[in-house]
């Protein structure tokens, strides 16, 4: 976990057609307060797919 006047934070990021977790990122807590979703390349799906911040 981050300490807590720590502004960038670690995510973990899933897939959100297979549900594996396959990205770990940091991101700006003071920026991007909502959960972040980005267009990743899933190795299992093998193509381009919507991976969603987990807790």
């Amino acid at each position: 976990m981050a300490k807590a006047g720590e502004k960038r934070v670690q995510v973990t990021l899933e897939c959100t057609s297979c549900k594996r977790r396959n990205y770990i990122t940091t991101k700006n807590r003071m920026n991007d307060r909502e959960r972040i979703e980005l267009k990743k390349y899933c190795r299992w799906e093998r193509r381009h797919t919507v991976h969603k911040e987990t807790r």
